[in-house]
């Protein structure tokens, strides 16, 4: 995979772009996070890993990546995926996972993070399907597929918001043909699942003050075992892992509306800037500094919506 492109200005575009923390033996990782600005509801990621690794996390929106060089590992509830050169993984909304290097230079690719709404939006166009859209598959050898996913990518950066639209549809259209679905719904039946999500509730409200296990588990009447088993098998982690992820995400939110990073940190419930630069780094990929100044670039460089 070429180099990154942040050399490169990409006009109305925003970068995220930093070598990911580690000793000078893997001072050829960076990563590129960032936003552009005529493609709202779409993230963008590039980057090259070999010691950096994604601990288990999920995504409100969906994750498409095209594996451009060695080898990424990912690790799903059902088991774990080996992608290569000219594969397209493809995660849906919500569905836990980790992510790592399956061979020793690591692994490069190019991903894009639709909104749930783009990806039902495309199969309202493009297909029979109807309700939640999503993916059967997990991933596929599909090379045309992960070609277009760079051409995206090579698109926003050039400011081309044509072809990056354009080929932005193409693409999942072509992976919703082939290998589309209909996403269940996940209504919470069995009274451990009801208890896994109203510890979610509570664990949501009380972010920066979360109870024990054992304290949530006596609140809602249930034992603290019971509750790990029964939180694990409805969002496919422990609770605290979880509420870690769920900080990240409430962070991201925080800082694309211009919070300062410490202060994202305390309201979040981390216990300083540098906590919440370690979780950032490792779920998102790029320091929270970097995506700030980015993603503040996006808004300036926007659409003037006062008009």
């Amino acid at each position: 995979m070429a180099a990154p492109s942040a050399s490169v200005p990409a006009p109305a575009s925003t970068s995220a772009s930093a070598s990911v923390p580690g000793p000078a033996s893997v001072s050829h990782e960076w990563a590129r996070h960032w936003q552009y600005a005529e493609l709202p509801d779409l993230d963008l990621l590039r980057a090259r890993y070999i010691r950096h690794t994604f601990p288990r996390h999920s995504h409100q929106g969906h994750v498409l990546a095209s594996v451009t060089g060695g080898i990424e590992d990912v690790g799903l509830p059902d088991g774990t995926v080996h992608a290569g050169p000219g594969s397209v993984v493809m995660i849906n909304p919500e569905v836990p996972h980790t992510a790592r290097a399956g061979a020793p230079e690591g692994w490069a690719y190019a991903t894009l993070y639709p909104s749930a709404q783009v990806i039902n939006d495309i199969a309202a166009d493009t297909t029979r399907l109807r309700g939640t859209a999503g993916f059967a598959e997990t991933s596929v050898v599909d090379p045309e597929a992960a070609r277009l996913i760079g051409e995206v990518h090579r698109a926003a950066e050039e400011g081309n918001a044509l072809a990056a639209d354009s080929v932005l549809r193409i693409v999942v259209a072509r992976l919703l043909s082939r290998h589309g679905s209909v996403l269940p719904a996940r209504s919470p039946r069995s009274a451990g699942a009801r208890a896994a999500v109203r510890a979610r509730a509570v664990l949501e409200s009380r972010m920066t003050g979360p109870p024990t296990l054992e304290a949530l588990a006596a609140e809602l009447g249930t034992s603290p075992f019971a509750l790990l088993r029964a939180f694990k098998k409805q969002y496919g982690m422990p609770p605290h892992t979880w509420l870690t992820d769920a900080r990240v995400r409430r962070a991201r939110r925080m800082l694309d509306a211009g919070i300062a990073p410490a202060d994202a940190a305390a309201e979040v419930g981390f216990t300083d800037q540098p906590h919440l630069n370690r979780h950032f780094t490792r779920i998102v990929g790029v320091p929270p500094g970097a995506y700030q100044r980015e993603r503040a670039r996006t808004y300036k460089t926007g659409p003037d919506l006062s008009a």
